[in-house]
């Protein structure tokens, strides 16, 4: 006779005691047993936003390691570290507490590296989960006000990424101060007075790189986790969205559960994410600032180039023409001012309205919890992409003199070339994209009414050629048959029957206009008693074709003049031949 040992470890008494005692002062039990089963779909794309919170992790965590090192000071010392072509030069101690950081202490070089690594894939993460969040439509109603915190996230990314570009206080990172000097002095009325404000006193003053510093490891961070907090509560109450697929409708989530699946897919993928830091870190030099030498406001570095965020921005400044103003005595420097706070501006503004923008045009009031198919709204994606090229554009421009040195071209015809293309290529991209999206549309339609095309020929008994389609299978058929058909507003009418003119005409005509932009070109779907024929069609075909199929299966290989098609012993049939093939395979 045996028994069964019921005795708990003592780890699971203390366990369970100390839950006990949590959720008799708290209710915790009923919270967590609520909200670990929460279902999370499953996508390759919902990763993005993943990669962008863990590279902040570790951007926190190497961050508290530097700032027991650094000195954010700009009194003047005499170096006398390890790296020895820079000794007995006159320097800030920001900087020089920065060379001791990469060269004395103990991993301080490949902690600063995995910082700054970290530091840009953290931007570049949030910029294509934006991205995705955009062409998928994921910012429509409930989730506009998470779209908006998105956008601040992004900007307060840029502005982390540019406060801690300007700590080490070398000569490349004080050419970037200088630039943002010029952009604050460029503002009409308040530029002189804001740049002294900024740099407490004339430039390049005392106390900018303590007020970035307290910028950079307070200010900054703690909007960004603000916000962070804000967009997973926002995520966990409003629902995560999918893409279609069978059985995903706008009222369910199909995926997995919080526990235990995806909270082992996440702590997994964030050691991924850490381990690829730490490896790019250890292999590829970056921001070697003993290179450049301590800042000098009389230097300026050749060939300098921000991180890639800001490149955009730099390469607005190289392309604006050289425009100023003299009004009253006073000179605007509009070749400053609209492309590094006039441009910029409007981006990031449209960008946060733009959801409440298409809900107004559209009349689209719903809730949408399934996402769209980026060439189910032609316009978006095509206004996407355009802002992409637009983009590249400028970025590219920030590095005119390199790409023109490195290819022996004209910086001049570089830059005028770049500032056509700036006002053609995004229109051009637009269009193109657009007659993209519609034709993927007609190949969609056209998928549901006659199935895929096979590629093979059949001569039915009576003479006649056709290609053979075949019908789609179930995820096909669900993914393609999600696409939403949305009517253009109707045109309003300039006055009603008893002719009183309508207050609201020109409203409601702009309303419409813009409506027929977002919707008028569409191919529509077809109707369920369509697809389903088309369908039944193809299933036709494939049982006409299905006894050639079982007859191919039993043809025997033979010699065709002489060629050698089949040696003894081997299979004699295609389907033996197969099976062999398997066989040998395994």
């Amino acid at each position: 006779m045996s028994t069964t040992n019921t005795t708990a470890h003592p780890v699971e008494k203390v366990g369970a005691a100390g839950a006990t005692f949590v959720d008799q002062r708290l209710g915790s039990n009923k919270f967590l047993s609520r909200n670990l089963s929460k279902v999370f779909p499953e996508h390759w794309s919902f990763m993005l936003g993943e990669i962008a919170l863990y590279s902040f992790i570790v951007v926190l965590l190497t961050g508290t390691y530097l700032t027991l090192f650094y000195k954010p000071s700009m009194a003047e010392v005499i170096y006398d570290g390890s790296y020895v072509p820079l000794n007995g030069i006159y320097m800030s101690e920001a900087y020089a507490s920065t060379l001791n950081i990469s060269f004395d202490i103990r991993g301080g070089l490949l902690i600063r590296q995995m910082h700054h690594w970290s530091a840009l894939i953290f931007v570049a993460a949030v910029a294509v989960h934006m991205f995705r969040v955009f062409f998928t439509g994921a910012f429509r109603k409930p989730r506009e006000l998470n779209w908006i915190v998105g956008v601040a996230l992004t900007t307060l990314a840029l502005a982390a990424g540019f406060t801690g570009y300007s700590l080490p206080d070398d000569l490349l990172s004080g050419t970037g101060l200088q630039i943002i000097r010029g952009i604050l002095q460029s503002i009409p009325l308040i530029g002189t007075w804001l740049a002294f404000f900024v740099f407490g006193g004339e430039y390049p003053g005392g106390e900018i790189i303590s007020r970035l510093y307290s910028a950079h490891i307070l200010l900054v961070p703690g909007l960004i986790l603000a916000l962070i907090t804000v967009h997973l509560i926002m995520v966990w109450t409003q629902k995560h969205t999918q893409f279609p697929g069978p059985g995903r409708t706008n009222n369910n989530v199909v995926g997995y559960p919080l526990l235990p699946v995806y909270m082992a897919k996440a702590g997994g993928f964030f050691f991924i994410v850490f381990g690829i830091v730490a490896l790019l870190s250890g292999l590829v030099n970056i921001n070697p600032v003993w290179i450049f030498g301590p800042y000098t406001p009389d230097q300026v570095t050749a060939g300098t180039q921000p991180d890639w965020y800001i490149g955009w921005l730099d390469g607005a400044l190289r392309l604006m023409p050289n425009w100023e103003t003299v009004i009253a005595g006073f000179t605007i420097s509009w070749n400053v001012f609209i492309p590094s706070v006039v441009v910029p501006g409007i981006l990031f503004t449209g960008l946060a309205f733009y959801p409440f923008l298409e809900a107004w045009a559209t009349g689209d009031k719903r809730e949408h919890n399934l996402l769209d198919r980026p060439r189910n709204a032609p316009v978006r994606t095509g206004i996407g992409v355009m802002a992409i090229v637009f983009y590249g554009i400028l970025w590219l421009a920030g590095g005119n003199d390199l790409v023109a040195t490195t290819f022996d071209l004209s910086i001049n015809a570089l830059s005028w070339t770049l500032r056509v293309l700036l006002i053609v290529a995004p229109p051009l991209a637009f269009i193109i994209t657009k007659r993209t999206c519609l034709s993927l549309q007609r190949r969609d339609r056209d998928k549901l009414l006659h199935g895929y095309e096979s590629g093979r020929i059949l001569r039915l008994p009576h003479g006649e050629f056709v290609e053979v389609h075949q019908p789609l299978n179930e995820k096909e058929l669900a993914v393609i048959s999600s696409k939403p058909d949305t009517a253009v507003l109707p045109a309003p009418e300039k006055s009603d029957a008893d002719r009183v003119r309508n207050p609201r005409y020109l409203v409601h005509s702009l309303r419409h206009r813009l409506s027929a932009f977002f919707y008028g070109d569409n191919i529509p779907r077809p109707t369920a008693q369509e697809i389903e024929a088309g369908q039944h069609h193809a299933d036709d075909q494939a049982a006409v074709e299905a006894p050639l199929l079982e007859y191919e299966e039993r043809d025997v290989i033979v010699n065709a003049h002489g060629g050698v098609l089949h040696h003894p012993g081997m299979p004699t049939t295609n389907a033996d031949q197969r099976t062999s093939s398997d066989n040998n395979k395994q």
